[in-house]
């Protein structure tokens, strides 16, 4: 199949999602065509089945705000007349639904028949699209979608809540490359980091509000003066400078380290003993599951799409958005039973395999194969 995939390009779970599901289907014979304004972060290397359109804004001083979303579908249409594509696969909705809408609009006048698949992510649902400003345009392009996707159930319940929907939405999950995790630490890293074998936790977002990243350096402070233990923090985001700040506050600031942005996390991983995530919300929390594929157990809250991934006192520890306390007291009899610790983290990497690549991907196939289907069938009525 040719198969035209719009996402965001940045680090964000939709990006990294949309570009390894383009990679394993390219791996699978498939022609993928990524559609966005940067080459996609994970897109790394050359790769024989994959190419890469730019989305090119031209800026004039009548705009304030340069027309993101035209300069889109006028691309979209391009590329799928040009490359001959069969479907289109857009995620996260904002704006990339209503954009696909237009497009698939403009073509039908040229007598092109190109379905589109929307997958839901979650802020473009929880979030952004609940605000009124994009309500009526986001519910109308989910509709008039040949499918829609979303990567958990409690996604998929919230859009029925929040949105007038008329179409079914099929949850197939995120998914996770479990080779590429399965490694084994690379003691020389290990040992700068953690010198004096400490316990190694770590956690990787957006620095965003609602990751709760303060929650993290409270509960690591906590951790610290009962068991020695080093904090590694992987992102950046708006709310940096605040939890730097707030790590100097912190009589534990000396076994925290900040890394920025990194690509891969493996090796990172192949080091932690725990990962935390005390997000406000989570549709489904892919990073939470790269960590469990490294046979990490997790610390996390017991919101969103999380309790389908992180299994209670199995795979790690589930608390109520800010007990603090509770994750930390989880942290410290976890690592206080070496017995326990050894099982959780095989549980962990057992939880991660049901979400391995190689059992998700088939299901998109699944998807792509009967929506060609539906839409060949629509044009000979």
């Amino acid at each position: 199949m040719n198969i035209g995939i719009v996402c965001y390009p940045t680090f964000g779970g939709s990006g990294v999602l949309a570009t390894e599901l383009g990679k394993a289907l390219a791996e699978k014979g498939h022609f993928i065509h990524f559609i966005t304004y940067d080459q996609p972060v994970r897109l790394g290397g050359f790769h024989a089945n994959i190419f890469y359109h730019e989305v090119s804004v031209p800026t004039y001083p009548l705009f304030d705000y340069p027309p993101y979303e035209t300069a889109l579908a006028s691309t979209m249409v391009d590329v799928i007349t040009n490359e001959k594509i069969d479907l289109l696969h857009v995620h996260y909705a904002i704006p990339h639904a209503s954009a696909a809408y237009m497009a698939r609009q403009i073509l039908l006048k040229e007598g092109i028949n190109v379905p589109v698949i929307t997958t839901l992510h979650g802020t473009d649902i929880t979030l952004v699209g609940r605000d009124k400003t994009y309500r009526p345009v986001v519910t109308f392009s989910m509709n008039e979608s040949a499918a829609i996707t979303a990567v958990s159930k409690n996604l998929r319940d919230e859009t029925y809540k929040n949105f007038k929907m008329e179409k079914e939405i099929e949850v197939i999950y995120n998914f996770v490359d479990t080779r590429r995790f399965n490694k084994k630490p690379v003691t020389p890293f290990k040992q700068v980091i953690a010198p004096n074998n400490e316990k190694i936790l770590s956690h990787a977002s957006n620095f965003r509000k609602i990751k709760r990243v303060e929650d993290v350096v409270h509960v690591f402070a906590k951790v610290n003066k009962v068991i020695p233990s080093k904090l590694l923090l992987v992102g950046d985001g708006p709310e940096r400078s605040a939890i730097e700040d707030l790590c100097r506050k912190t009589c534990a600031h000396n076994d925290i380290r900040f890394l920025g942005r990194q690509e891969e996390m493996e090796e990172i991983l192949a080091i932690s003993d725990l990962f935390l995530l005390p997000s406000e919300y989570e549709s489904f929390g892919l990073v939470a599951l790269e960590a469990m594929s490294a046979g990490v157990p997790v610390i996390s809250t017991n919101v969103g799409g999380l309790p389908e991934i992180n299994i209670e006192g199995v795979t790690g520890f589930l608390s109520k958005v800010g007990d603090v306390e509770d994750m930390s007291n989880n942290i410290i009899k976890i690592l206080s039973d070496e017995k326990a610790f050894a099982k959780m983290k095989k549980n962990a990497l057992a939880q991660a395999m049901k979400f391995d690549i190689n059992n998700i991907v088939p299901q998109y196939e699944a998807l792509y194969r009967k929506v060609l289907e539906e839409s060949v069938a629509e044009v000979r009525m």
